[in-house]
């Protein structure tokens, strides 16, 4: 990028994050109003959306500083499933929600005023140029026209005018637009970022968390297996067993009900295996084991009753547990997809970038999709939680509909397939 082009890229930048700080007077002016009712009945409701408001605010204000300036502003927030919570951790100064409710009081004048320093600039200097062009003309008439500490009343102070003027369009493109995105990011992160206590409190609970969903989850497995051998396999081999010792019975005395139970045996044997084969594809598939993660996905497309295409490049193998972990959120969200969307058309996106798996699942079917409002995706979110995974959901009504999941891993196992 040339300089130019450097500079105008930070003067919008600026703008937009002016543009922001104006958002977040109109939010503080609202939280003002909600903060004054807490203690009324009208307070439960207003502070959840009150909060949630906040933190999309000051979301996409981290988000920015990490893509602009490279300045991460980690969150640490803490679980509120009642209003009570919410206006306790409102009321504690160690908390993301008291930190964000302050940001946003401060925001509007800091970092307004450090985000409006270009354009001030930029500003400064078309008056000096007006004030150089009309400064004499008006001091004849009027007295002189004042450009910073210039007054401007004939051709040589018009002249220092103009220079001064022409001096202040670089400093605001090139000096001030790019250094005051970066100053922006760095008083982010003085106003957002928690403390190393808070971050490391916030860790030990989400680990704590997916440590519970990790051992519940485990157990509803064990629960599904020990069912399925029960009512399946483990039903067959004891009628099994009766069919034989009538046959023994039998052996002499009626050969041809002889074979005709064992035929039954053979029959139930074949259906006995099946169900074991299925559920062992239930626990960990064979492709999956064999070919790797990008086969196994290819799998699942070809037997979906959606027009699914893959695109995937793996470098390498992720270890066993994610890669089980990944296929059986890809096969839910295709199950959702060609239960729920309407779709007729699917397609899955696989790569590895920076240190991450990420997976995209996108349908073409009438959008909708909330994670607030089933347990699917609600438990694959859980699911990948236990690696520090997460899914990012973009369900607009009408759709698209586009999952994207992405899990933090190492490529460990060498590649064996060709995807």
């Amino acid at each position: 990028m040339t300089p130019l082009g450097h500079g105008l890229t930070g003067f919008r930048r600026s703008l937009t994050l002016w543009h922001l700080s104006q958002r977040a007077f109109c939010l503080s002016l609202w939280l003002c109003c909600v903060r004054a009712v807490l203690t009324t009945p009208l307070g439960p409701r207003l502070l959840p959306r009150a909060v949630r408001a906040t933190r999309t605010l000051a979301d996409r204000q981290r988000a920015l500083a990490a893509r602009w300036s490279g300045v991460d502003v980690p969150a640490a927030y803490q679980r509120a499933a009642t209003a009570g919570t919410l206006r306790a951790q409102l009321l504690d100064k160690g908390t993301q929600v008291h930190r964000d409710w302050r940001w946003v009081t401060v925001d509007p004048y800091a970092g307004g005023a450090l985000a409006l320093l270009p354009t001030v600039l930029l500003l400064s200097g078309i008056w000096g140029l007006v004030s150089a062009v009309y400064g004499p003309r008006v001091a004849d008439e009027q007295g002189s026209l004042w450009y910073l500490f210039i007054p401007v009343h004939d051709t040589l102070t018009a002249v220092l005018a103009a220079l001064l003027a022409l001096m202040a369009f670089p400093l605001a493109l090139f000096w001030a637009g790019p250094r005051v995105v970066r100053w922006h990011a760095g008083y982010l992160r003085a106003m957002l970022a928690p403390s190393e206590a808070e971050l490391l409190a916030a860790r030990v609970e989400h680990l704590t968390s997916t440590r519970s969903d990790a051992v519940d989850t485990q157990m509803a497995e064990i629960r599904r297996i020990e069912r399925d051998l029960h009512d399946g396999a483990q039903a067959r081999l004891v009628a099994m067993g009766m069919t034989l010792d009538a046959a023994t019975h039998l052996l002499e005395s009626d050969p041809d009900a002889v074979r005709a139970l064992l035929a039954e045996v053979r029959a139930n044997s074949t259906a006995a295996l099946k169900e074991l084969r299925d559920l062992v594809k239930g626990i960990h598939p064979p492709v999956l084991a064999d070919r790797g993660l990008c086969a196994a996905v290819q799998s699942l497309a070809l037997v979906s009753p959606l027009r699914t295409e893959v695109t995937a490049d793996l470098p390498a193998r992720p270890e066993p547990p994610v890669e089980s972990a990944v296929y059986f959120a890809v096969s839910e969200l295709l199950a959702n997809a060609a239960k729920h969307s309407g779709a007729e058309r699917c397609w899955i996106d696989l790569r590895y970038d920076h240190g991450s798996l990420r997976v995209s699942v996108t349908d073409d079917g009438r959008g909708g999709a909330d994670p607030s409002a089933g347990t699917g995706l609600r438990g694959i979110e859980r699911r990948l939680a236990h690696f520090d995974g997460v899914l990012a959901v973009s369900s607009p009504a009408g759709g698209p509909t586009l999952l994207t999941m992405e899990v933090p891993c190492a490529l460990s196992s060498p590649k064996t397939t060709s995807c």
